[in-house]
């Protein structure tokens, strides 16, 4: 990219080519902070993903607006030989490759990361998979869902004695994108001093599991698996949502001992702070019941803002239960730009979404375009301006089916 710097990776290039979720939200991420993306796409078989998100304009889903922020749009049949020459010619020149494919698909183009190296020793190869490159269930397809569920972090969502419902979002196409974002910016530094690239590895089942905080020790150790809470952690306390006298709900958490003893004080009865069922930490945990209900008793004749305000002012975390209704309205949010306008030339108007995380002081990523061209949008000016191919030679290609 040229021109005025635009977040910490400019001068990086990625080449993004797989579909959904997880791998392009590495590439998202990336780049949210500076580098150039090129999405590929087969001619023909866009990205699923165009069609997603639950609202519709004018035929339009928006899933796609925001996801496909910051990347060129660019058709290319990997399947053809002809394909295969122009990716490798991409491939000579960026810094990143993104692929969410099950595993040996790239090889079976013949465009394994042997391939790749040969023509771009510092190419660094990032791979998101459902379960890895390596192991026997490599070979298997994966999904967020099955991931969540395989991992273990599922068995832990929903309330104690029901069924493990299913997250709301596709929690773990996303955590696999964080980790694959941060083995590139990892890989990209380590390139700095060897000069050679390598290969990122992020399946979504690990990455599902590394999140799990204390599970396989706790278990390991003492036997515990740990199940369903519903709305608290067992053993720490308190922590929950508490009913409120307007019928919404609050988000009280005040389980570290200091901040237990202003609780108690905002409450207005700071003998529990030393009550023998509350004194410390431990002893909370295990008289949860009794304290969420002398907490829930007093948020339940208060409003919402002033348990919250109350709360505040104590140095207590609290906070409401807030839906997207009140998200996109938040001034903390809004004031960090964390909603965020994204223009969409398909409907021709500003389509709110999350901004850039995080916030760097110095040289912030930014939203320069919002993803709403259409496939092969950008051909020209990658494979022409970028590749030095001919306005004549890249009609061949689409005649032949390779663009």
């Amino acid at each position: 990219m040229t021109g005025k710097v635009s977040g910490p990776l400019d001068g990086i290039r990625v080449i993004e080519v797989g579909t959904l979720i997880s791998g392009p939200f590495a590439g998202r991420l990336l780049g949210d902070m500076g580098a150039e993306v090129i999405k590929i796409e087969p001619p023909g078989a866009p990205d699923p993903l165009r069609t997603w998100g639950q609202a519709e304009l004018d035929g339009h889903h928006f899933f796609w607006t925001v996801h496909a922020r910051n990347k060129k749009a660019v058709t290319l049949n990997l399947r053809e030989a002809k394909g295969r020459e122009l990716f490798l010619d991409l491939v000579a020149r960026s810094d990143i490759i993104v692929e969410n494919f099950r595993p040996g698909t790239l090889e079976k183009w013949d465009l394994g990361y042997d391939v790749l190296r040969e023509r771009n020793r510092g190419i660094i190869l990032v791979r998101v998979s459902g379960y890895g490159q390596t192991g026997p269930e490599a070979h298997k397809a994966g999904y967020a869902s099955v991931a969540e569920a395989a991992s273990g972090l599922r068995h832990m969502n929903g309330f104690p004695g029901g069924p493990p419902p299913r997250l709301a979002l596709s929690l773990g196409d996303s955590l696999a994108g964080m980790f694959a974002a941060q083995g590139a910016l990892a890989a990209l530094y380590r390139r700095t001093v060897t000069g050679d690239g390598q290969i990122v590895d992020a399946a979504l089942t690990e990455s599902c599991l590394a999140v799990q905080e204390s599970t396989i020790p706790d278990y390991d150790v003492a036997g515990v698996v740990r199940g369903p809470s519903g709305t608290r952690l067992e053993g720490i306390a308190p922590s929950n949502i508490y009913p409120t006298a307007d019928g919404s709900w609050v988000v009280i958490a005040a389980n570290q001992d200091t901040v237990f003893r202003r609780l108690c004080a905002a409450m207005g009865q700071p003998e529990l702070a030393t009550d023998e069922r509350f004194v410390n930490h431990v002893a909370r945990g295990r008289n949860q019941d009794e304290i969420d209900k002398i907490i829930g008793d007093w948020a339940a004749e208060r409003q919402p803002a002033d348990i919250i305000s109350t709360l505040s002012e104590a140095g207590v975390i609290s906070g409401p239960i807030n839906t997207v209704a009140e998200v996109v309205t938040d001034p903390q949010l809004i004031a960090r730009g964390m909603i965020a306008d994204h223009w969409d030339d398909r409907i021709e108007r500003n389509v709110k979404g999350p901004g850039v995380v995080p916030v760097l002081s110095e040289t912030p990523g930014t939203i320069r375009y919002a993803g709403s061209a259409a496939p092969g949008q950008h051909n020209g000016e990658v494979y022409s301006d970028l590749l030095g191919r001919s306005a004549e030679e890249l009609d061949v290609l689409r005649q032949e089916g390779v663009l």
